[in-house]
């Protein structure tokens, strides 16, 4: 399994250096509309329909990125802050609560495209304005989960969610805002992306910070999800993996906002 995983990611890090660097401009919009597709086939599986049914939901997904792209542009900050505004209000409400989302067809439709059309609008918000700012806001979130793995396993004792995530643990949650402490210090610091965002440490903390709390809360939100479906993964398109939804799960939660913070301090 571990081989697996690893020749997995491999060869993901390698299409998206393919991607980003080699193709021509096209090829990062297919790729994230892919991606949306993709999450989208995934998200209804989460519902329980079938085949037919998600295959259309990840079509309608696609022409929703295709229509907003061509024509709707300007919707795109709305989009992000209705993304943040989810996360941040009403996804700890729904882990309290521990809201479902069977039983209601539309709804769950409606809280995919809430989750998977900001994400792919985040990551072509992040591309545009260049390429390093998309990787840095998903290195964070990488970041974010190695350090809180290797924390919860040395230290781990307090559960975060048990009923949701058994192994996830506060003191994991503890790493993953160091090392994203650390990583964000070290990315301003020394890397040209410093020059082109000028926050004050307060600021940049604080930024970390939520940027770290929507990350965990992604992550945990999917792993609800699947618990209330009854499976252990999103699907089997990634070996090792699971799917993509797996993959993304805090990339959902924590592009949107990057994005949105982006788009407010560039002028």
């Amino acid at each position: 399994m571990l081989r697996t995983r690893v020749i997995t990611a491999l060869v993901l890090v390698a299409g998206l250096a393919i991607v980003f660097f080699a193709l021509p401009p096209p090829a990062p919009s297919v790729l994230f509309a892919t991606i949306a597709a993709l999450a989208g086939w995934e998200w209804a599986g989460l519902m329980r329909q079938d085949g037919p049914a998600r295959v259309m939901y990840g079509g309608v997904l696609v022409l929703f990125c295709w229509q907003i792209s061509a024509n709707a542009a300007g919707l795109v900050p709305l989009l992000l802050g209705l993304s943040v505004a989810f996360w941040l209000l009403v996804v700890p409400l729904w882990l309290w609560r521990k809201w479902t989302l069977a039983g209601n067809d539309a709804f769950g439709y409606a809280m995919g495209a809430l989750v998977i059309l900001p994400t792919w609008a985040a990551m072509e918000a992040l591309f545009a304005s260049g390429v390093w700012f998309l990787l840095a806001a998903m290195a964070l979130v990488w970041v974010a989960d190695i350090a809180a793995y290797f924390a919860g396993r040395a230290f781990g004792r307090h559960k975060l969610a048990p009923t949701i995530s058994p192994g996830k643990t506060w003191e994991g949650v503890a790493g993953a805002v160091a090392g994203v402490l650390a990583y964000g210090t070290v990315l301003i610091a020394a890397t040209p992306l410093g020059a082109r965002l000028s926050f004050s440490l307060p600021v940049l903390a604080a930024l970390l910070l939520l940027l770290t709390a929507v990350s965990v809360m992604g992550d945990l939100f999917e792993s609800l999800l699947k618990r209330q479906a009854g499976i252990k993964d999103s699907s089997g398109l990634l070996p090792g993996h699971g799917g993509v939804l797996d993959r993304i799960d805090a990339l959902t939660s924590t592009l949107p906002l990057a994005a949105l913070v982006l788009y407010l301090v560039r002028p």
